[in-house]
C-alpha cells in the first residue's frame, strides 16, 4: 500500500488553567473557529495523511468539534490520560502512526497564527535531515526552552528554562516548540527519552540532543514570535483573534471587497464575499455566511448563517439570523430576520420589522414596525405599519398565507390560520380571522362616529362646573 510521505501530530491535550474556563483551551474561538482548527487546517493543506489530534480535558467534546469542521479528513483522535510531557503526549500517538514511516510534522492546538510560508520553511528545511524545528527571539525569553548551539553555531540541545544555567538562560535564541522530523528517527528516540529533569516530565525537546549526538544536528528554522507564540489566556486569545481578523480582511479587500474601517469589521473565517461589496463600520459576518456582488451591509449589521443575494442593501443595525435575502432586496434599518426567513429578489423590509420562518415573494414590502411570523406571502404584496401575523394560539404555530398582489392595511392583526386571497385589500385597524377571497375587501373596524360641535360643547360645560 502506497503511504503518505508526511503525517502530523497535533498536541491539544491541555486544559489550559490560564483561561480560567470550564471549556477545554482549545475549544475556544477565534474568528469563528476553536483555536485547534487552525493547526490542524494547516497540517492538512499541507498534505498530512493522517493528521492524529491528542486530546485530554473535554476529548469526546474536542473530538466532536473539530471532526464536524473537517468532514471526510483523514483526523485520528488519541487520548493523554495524564498531562506527563510533550513527549508522552508525541508517545501517545505512536500506534496511530504505524502506517506512517516519512516525516512527522508536529504542531500545537493552541497556535493559531502560524502561516502557511512559515511552515513551508520549517519542511523545506527538514529534507534530508533528521529534524527541523522553528526558534524564535522573544523580547523576554523567560518561559521558554533555550537553544544551545556549539561554538561552530550547530545546534546542540534545547534547555528547558526550569534545568538551564545561568548562562544558558542568557540565550535568547528559544524553541517554538514545533517540528518537522524523521519518523524512525522520532520513534526510535522518544522511547529512550526519561523524566529525569525538573519538571518530572518527559520532553520533546530531548530529541534535538538525540540528534546531536547522532551526528545529524538539528536545523533551527528562525521564524516570527507573533506567528509561533501559544494562546495562554483571554487576553492572548482577543489578541490572536484580532490579528485573525486583521489577515482575513486584508485578503477580501484584495479580492475586491470594500471595507471602511477594516480594524471594525468581524469576520468569521468561513464566510464568502463577493466583489464590489461595501462593508461598513461594525459589521460581523459569521457562521459560514454569503454575501452577495455589490452588497452594502450597513454599520452596525450582524449577519449570521445567511445568505444575502447580489445588490442588497442593509440599512444600519439590522441582525439576520439563518436567513435568506434575495437580489436587490432592501432590509432596515433595524430590522430583524429571524431564522427560516426567505425573502425574494427586491423585497423591502424596513425599520423595526421581525420576520421569522416567513417567505416572501418578488417586490413585496413591509416597510415599518411589522411582525411576520410563520406566513407565506406572494409577490407585489403591501403590509401596512403596525401589522402582525398572530401565529401561536398557545399550542401550535400557524400559518398565514398571502396571494400576490395583496394591500394590508396599518395596525392590521391577522389570525391564523388564516388566508388572503390574490389582490385582495384588507382596510385598517382590521382583525382578520375568516378567510377573504381574491379581489375582496375585508374590514373589522366599527363605523366611524362623527359629533359636530362636541368639543366646543363640553368646554362650556366644564366652565359652567
Amino acid at each position: 500500500m502506497e503511504r503518505n510521505p508526511r503525517a502530523a501530530i497535533v498536541l491539544a491535550a491541555g486544559k489550559g488553567t490560564r483561561m480560567k474556563s470550564a471549556l477545554s483551551k482549545v475549544l475556544h474561538e477565534a474568528n469563528g473557529r476553536p483555536l485547534a482548527w487552525y493547526p490542524i487546517r494547516q497540517a492538512l493543506e499541507m498534505g498530512c495523511d493522517p493528521v492524529v489530534v491528542v486530546v485530554g480535558h473535554q476529548g469526546g467534546e474536542v473530538r466532536d468539534r473539530l471532526e464536524s469542521l473537517f468532514p471526510g479528513a483523514p483526523l485520528r483522535f488519541v487520548v493523554q490520560e495524564q498531562q506527563l510531557g510533550t513527549g508522552h503526549a508525541v508517545r501517545c500517538a505512536q500506534e496511530a502512526l504505524r502506517d506512517a514511516d516519512g516525516r512527522v510534522l508536529i504542531l500545537y492546538g493552541d497556535v493559531p497564527l502560524l502561516t502557511a510560508p512559515t511552515l513551508t520553511r520549517l519542511v523545506d528545511a527538514g529534507q534530508g535531515r533528521t529534524l527541523a524545528f522553528l526558534s524564535m527571539t522573544p523580547d523576554d525569553p523567560t518561559g521558554y526552552g533555550r537553544v544551545i548551539r556549539d561554538g561552530d553555531g550547530r545546534v546542540r540541545a534545547i534547555v528547558e528554562q526550569k534545568d538551564a544555567s545561568p548562562d544558558e538562560r542568557a540565550v535568547r535564541e528559544c524553541n517554538a516548540g514545533l517540528y518537522d522530523v524523521d519518523a524512525a528517527f522520532l520513534w526510535r528516540e522518544l522511547a529512550n527519552v526519561n523524566d529525569q529533569n525538573a519538571q518530572g516530565e518527559i520532553y520533546l525537546t530531548d530529541l534535538v540532543a538525540a540528534a546531536h549526538r547522532a551526528g545529524e544536528a538539528a536545523v533551527a528554522v528562525p521564524a516570527p514570535v507573533a506567528e509561533v507564540s501559544g494562546v495562554n489566556d483571554k487576553a492572548e486569545l482577543a489578541m490572536a483573534a484580532k490579528e485573525l481578523r486583521r489577515r482575513l480582511a486584508l485578503a477580501h479587500m484584495r479580492a475586491g471587497v470594500g471595507m471602511i474601517d477594516p480594524d471594525t469589521v468581524y469576520l468569521d473565517e468561513d464566510v464568502t464575499i463577493e466583489a464590489d461589496v461595501l462593508l461598513e463600520p461594525n459589521v460581523r459576518i459569521g457562521k459560514g455566511s454569503h454575501i452577495g456582488a455589490g452588497a452594502v451591509i450597513g454599520q452596525g449589521s450582524v449577519i449570521v448563517g445567511s445568505r444575502v443575494g447580489a445588490g442588497v442593501v442593509v440599512k444600519p443595525y439590522s441582525v439576520f439570523e439563518d436567513a435568506v435575502v434575495g437580489d436587490r432586496a432592501i432590509v432596515g434599518p433595524f430590522a430583524r430576520l429571524r431564522p427560516g426567513t426567505d425573502l425574494g429578489p427586491e423585497v423591502h423590509i424596513g425599520n423595526f420589522v421581525e420576520t421569522k420562518k416567513t417567505k416572501m415573494g418578488r417586490g413585496s414590502k413591509a416597510n415599518h414596525l411589522t411582525y411576520l411570523g410563520d406566513a407565506v406571502i406572494g409577490e407585489r404584496c403591501n403590509v401596512g405599519a403596525g401589522t402582525i401575523t398572530c401565529n401561536y394560539d398557545g399550542v401550535n404555530k400557524l400559518v398565514t398565507e398571502l396571494g400576490d398582489g395583496v394591500f394590508i392595511g396599518s395596525d392590521t392583526q391577522l389570525v391564523a390560520p388564516v388566508r388572503v386571497g390574490d389582490g385582495a385589500y384588507v382596510g385598517a385597524g382590521t382583525t382578520v380571522t375568516e378567510d377573504v377571497p381574491a379581489g375582496a375587501l375585508a374590514i373589522s373596524r366599527p363605523q366611524q362616529v362623527t359629533k359636530e360641535g362636541w368639543v366646543d360643547r363640553r368646554r362650556a360645560a366644564k366652565k359652567k362646573g
